[in-house]
């Protein structure tokens, strides 16, 4: 799509009451990401330059979401309709023109492919005004667009309407292309001299048909897209249609999901082909599934990059973690921000690491805590160790060489490095280092008195 001479506004001003909430509305998340980045995605994904964002509830809460976005702002300080909406974005389009395509930011379900097409529309037509509309079974509420064939002749609000309007399906759904500047000076011509005292976007389309001006309208295939979200009600409608879209890419790309229904999968999580996830199973923010990993029920993955071949045992849980090839993970284990593994690991039930880098082919089977620890390849940790990492103050490091082997129970106490091939005896504790290729033992000696229970029992059948 040639996107020369094109420019977005996004109307993200609200502060959606009936959320009940004290975040703007459009920072409520679908799928891992605030619904307002969908819209501005899809403009710049376009090549809409500028993209113009209208704020006013929670303004800085929305710039510095948007931080990381080639975007501009514009403030509407008062809320006087979508058209004051729109002109409050006219000094960020100062010396522009073209085709500006609006957007609001509480619509987050539009496909590029749609907003591409009624580009196309726009332009092969020649339009002053393109509206992106709906046909809805039930369209109450809605403003109904008033045809002549392909010329759009008008739409009317319902309580304006005719009966015999108020049958009409084609609903407005608040998505245009206009020729800019034209579009700024009609509304600054219109004013807001109505009942409601609101600039009003449809009375822009009567007046360039009063130029005779071309309108056009492009109707949606899937109504859903221009699906609006004003409650939490219609957030978790809006998301339900979101992951199913998500879980459907999948799966055409060769990732089987055993019930898609109940598999939670963000926007931008990247999984390789022949891997397999199980029922609820929920993988978030920017995490990367390589190939032919095994997922099993009830795992969260969070920024997290997984290589080829994991399997992921029921109930475990990863954040900020990145798990090389052909390693296996749980059940119950718990992966925290900083975990490295090399490649062919084992982590096993109840272990828990942090800021933990693990070499090839070691592993820790079971309750064991690993933070702020480097090991390297082939170490084995008994189970019950734990790297006593904080003194109350600061944290410290457990270094642990290339094949060592660690007994149970084994509590080391950081700051300490253990050569390789060391061996630790089951109970001890450490607090020297460990050269290499030595056995460390810290143990109390063995007492035993014979006979103890026996002389405890006559001691208490005397009593």
């Amino acid at each position: 799509m040639n996107a020369t001479g094109l420019a977005a506004v996004v109307l993200a001003a609200g502060k959606g009451t009936r959320m009940k909430s004290e975040r703007p509305k459009v920072q409520h998340e679908l799928a891992g990401r605030p619904m307002l980045h969908y819209p501005v995605d899809q403009a710049l994904n376009l090549g809409c330059r500028p993209t113009v964002l209208v704020t006013g509830h929670g303004t800085d809460e929305v710039r510095t979401s948007l931080q990381d976005r080639q975007v501009a702002f514009a403030l509407q300080e008062q809320q006087l309709g979508t058209g004051h909406a729109l002109l409050s974005a006219r000094r960020s389009l100062e010396g522009f023109s073209g085709d500006l395509l609006l957007l609001c930011g509480d619509v987050p379900l539009l496909r590029g492919e749609t907003l591409e097409q009624l580009l196309a529309l726009h332009r092969a037509e020649q339009a002053a005004a393109t509206v992106l509309t709906a046909k809805l079974e039930n369209p109450r509420g809605y403003g109904r667009i008033l045809r002549d064939g392909d010329e759009v002749l008008g739409i009317i609000e319902e309580k304006d309407a005719t009966e015999a309007q108020r049958g009409l399906c084609e609903v407005n759904t608040g998505i245009y292309i206009f020729t800019a500047p034209r579009v700024f000076e009609i509304l600054a011509e219109l004013g807001c001299d109505n009942a409601q005292g609101e600039y009003y976007l449809t009375d822009v389309l009567a007046a360039l048909r009063r130029e005779g001006l071309r309108v056009r309208a492009l109707m949606l295939e899937d109504s859903s897209e221009a699906m609006g979200i004003n409650s939490r009600v219609q957030l978790a409608e809006a998301a339900a249609i979101l992951r199913r879209r998500i879980n459907e890419k999948w799966m055409l790309a060769g990732v089987t999901l055993i019930d898609p229904a109940t598999t939670y999968i963000d926007e931008g999580v990247e999984i390789g082909p022949d891997t397999v996830i199980h029922p609820g199973v929920s993988l978030w923010g920017a995490s990367r599934i390589g190939r032919d990993c095994l997922i099993e029920p009830g795992v969260t993955v969070d920024g997290c990059e997984l290589g080829d071949g994991v399997h992921l045992k029921s109930g475990s849980v990863l954040e900020g973690s990145r798990i090389g090839s052909h390693s296996d993970i749980g059940p119950m284990a718990h992966l925290r921000p900083g975990t490295v593994l090399v490649g062919h690991n084992k982590i096993g039930n109840f272990v828990e690491t942090k800021k933990a880098t693990i070499g090839e082919g070691s592993k820790a089977s079971h309750l064991t805590y690993i933070g702020d620890a480097e090991l390297g390849a082939r170490v084995n940790i008994g189970c019950g160790t734990i790297t006593c990492n904080y003194d109350g103050v600061n944290k410290h490091r457990t270094v642990i060489e290339d094949g060592v082997f660690v007994g149970s129970d084994t509590q080391f106490i950081a700051p300490v490095r253990i050569g390789r091939n060391s061996v630790i005896g089951a109970g001890s504790t450490i607090t020297k280092d460990v050269p290499a290729h030595s056995l460390a033992l810290s143990r109390s000696p063995q007492k035993i008195i014979e006979n103890w229970t026996l002389r405890k029992k006559k001691s208490r059948d005397k009593e």
